[in-house]
């Protein structure tokens, strides 16, 4: 059985927190871990306009050095805020667009291997036109795709973000099958 037998933290961020775990193996090693603390969790959202073409946002992303295309997304507020309340918040911040019911989708676990990150999914219909709200540092470009589109440039390598990955696919294998 493997056992964590110390944890020390390594950097404390605003949504995250890095640590160094000592765990021990079956064979009785000690072998460091890392491990990585989403602590609020987040929210994102399928944006469904009436045509059934779905919105996605075009920002660049750090991480990987270029621009990403992603369904709106974002942590919550706090670990108290429900995640439908995050979806929502999000999706007008991010599209400038509201809705009124927000159906969810699907849970996601977007890194099992060293972070604890949940993100949960909703469908958003009925789309009511609003006001985008950016952060101040964020940039981001609004585009629409037909669902094959969005399937097209997944096997193609294009879209590679975890949760738009396995949120277009759930939504396609809910709503299209």
């Amino acid at each position: 059985m493997v056992k964590r037998v110390k944890r020390e933290l390594v950097y404390k961020g605003s949504i995250l927190d890095v640590y160094c775990d000592s765990m021990e193996l079956p064979d009785g090693k000690i072998e460091k871990w890392d491990y990585v603390e989403h602590r609020k969790g987040a929210a994102a959202v399928v944006a469904v306009l009436d045509d059934g073409r779905l919105l996605m946002v075009r920002q660049y992303r750090n991480a990987l050095e270029r621009y990403t295309l992603e369904i709106p997304a974002g942590a919550r507020d706090s670990v108290t805020e429900p995640t439908s309340e995050c979806a929502a918040r999000e999706l007008e911040e991010e599209t400038g667009y509201r809705c009124d019911n927000l159906e969810f989708l699907i849970s996601l676990k977007t890194t099992v291997a060293f972070c604890n990150e949940l993100v949960d999914v909703y469908v958003a219909r009925n789309l009511i036109p609003s006001k985008q709200k950016l952060d101040e540092a964020e940039e981001i470009e609004l585009k629409a795709y037909t669902l094959e589109e969005l399937c097209q440039r997944i096997y193609q390598g294009e879209i590679q973000d975890g949760k738009t990955v396995a949120a277009i696919m759930a939504y396609k294998n809910k709503y299209h099958l």
